[in-house]
């Protein structure tokens, strides 16, 4: 064992794992070697402080009503950035679909009652539409974990990638992170293997920058990315109307919006932060902003964000370099034990790394909130039953007509 390496792991405090790797065989320990080589061990001094927050401000959308106005100028210029091969998107996939009971990629659910339609399939043909219409594929960059990627792959190749174009698609895996216990010290997953989970949705650009995406990107000349999230079954993605709004405003990124059904809405409100474009969370809201209101009577803090999110990529370039913050959350992480034993634990045991997409959002100059009809655009599926539920998604999808 690289003697290196020992030292490095001593040093923060974590001999267990050099205990463990010393009772391996020389070409396990080497793998192992690797494997820590490769870890970002900036977690083990991530000491949870809360990010201090600055001055917010309401941010105003685009409404529905001055969308409905403008939708033929802002539908062409999106059709013509399509058909200049200006826009791909980026469908973020990592997620499994176990808080719906299911033990696969979230993306293979079966939201059908009369016949298979799963969520991948959903949301395919929700960018059918637009292709069909353009008469131009938009590049589909999708971001798998490293657990899912082979499963989400076979799984679109077995379908014949839903109708689209399989030249048109690229998968690739999201960046790990080291798991803790609750004493700050690194996990096995198994034999030779420390435990890493996804490093969250914020991370996205920056996966795309190690696994070779990006050059594929600045070959085909694409100037604006469209990212968007697997579990919302109504997402309109590159919507023609959204990019041609967010190109003719001039401003370097736009996220779809759906006003709060109610002041006390727990969604995150895009606003302004210290002058730039941020997202203040239901919980961070004081009740004079909750309650605020504008002279017409609308909230002032009024747009929750849905994740989807349109950025210009020489604008994301430029945060490659920046490092986003970790959010730490408390999970139920599955690990072996000091006698060599695989324990899943019914309960949360350890904490997982994420970044977030909405981080970002605040890495940008300026954003475009654009206001959609929820009932039209936002049916997550999040749950197996109640609120965000299979059922919810159902109806929302059998409401816009598509047969389930």
């Amino acid at each position: 064992m690289k003697h290196k390496t020992s030292e490095m792991l001593n040093m923060l405090h974590q001999e267990h794992i050099v205990l463990h790797m010393r009772s391996l065989p020389e070409d396990e320990q080497l793998k192992m070697v690797s494997q820590i080589e490769n870890l970002d061990l900036s977690v083990l001094n991530n000491d949870n402080s809360e990010e201090k927050r600055g001055h917010f401000e309401p941010l105003y959308a685009t409404t529905l009503d001055e969308i409905a106005q403008n939708r033929n100028r802002y539908k062409e210029i999106g059709l013509q950035a399509i058909r200049d091969g200006k826009v791909g998107a980026v469908l973020l996939a990592g997620g499994q679909g176990s808080r719906l009971g299911f033990d696969h990629p979230k993306g293979m659910f079966n939201i059908g009652v009369e016949r298979e339609l799963y969520i991948f399939e959903c949301l395919i043909n929700n960018l059918l539409e637009v292709t069909n219409e353009a008469g131009a594929y938009v590049p589909l960059f999708v971001m798998t974990s490293t657990e899912n990627y082979k499963e989400t792959h076979e799984f679109f190749r077995k379908h014949n990638y839903f109708g689209y174009s399989e030249d048109n698609v690229w998968f690739f895996m999201q960046e790990q992170l080291p798991t803790l216990d609750t004493n700050g010290k690194l996990m096995l997953s198994g034999r030779g293997t420390v435990s890493t989970a996804p490093n969250g949705n914020g991370g996205w650009y920056a996966s795309m920058a190690k696994t070779g995406m990006l050059k594929i990107v600045k070959d085909a000349h694409i100037e604006w990315l469209n990212v968007f999230a697997v579990d919302n079954v109504l997402q309109r993605i590159a919507d023609p109307c959204f990019i041609g709004a967010v190109i003719e405003s001039g401003k370097v990124s736009g996220a779809k919006v759906v006003a709060k059904a109610d002041p006390n809405e727990k969604v995150g409100v895009l606003c302004l932060e210290d002058g730039r474009p941020s997202i203040v969370e239901y919980y961070e809201m004081t009740d004079e902003m909750i309650n605020r209101r504008e002279e017409n009577g609308v909230l002032s803090y009024n747009y929750g964000v849905i994740l989807n999110y349109l950025f210009r990529v020489d604008k994301l370039n430029q945060t490659l370099s920046v490092k986003l913050p970790l959010h730490r959350a408390f999970k139920k992480i599955k690990y072996m034990n000091e006698n060599n034993e695989i324990i899943k634990p019914e309960e949360p045991n350890a904490y997982k790394f994420e970044t977030l997409a909405l981080d970002m959002v605040k890495l940008q100059d300026n954003c475009l909130a654009y206001e959609v009809d929820r009932s039209r655009e936002f049916a997550p599926v999040k749950n197996k039953e109640g609120v965000d539920s299979v059922e919810t998604a159902q109806a929302l999808l059998r409401k816009n007509g598509i047969e389930l």
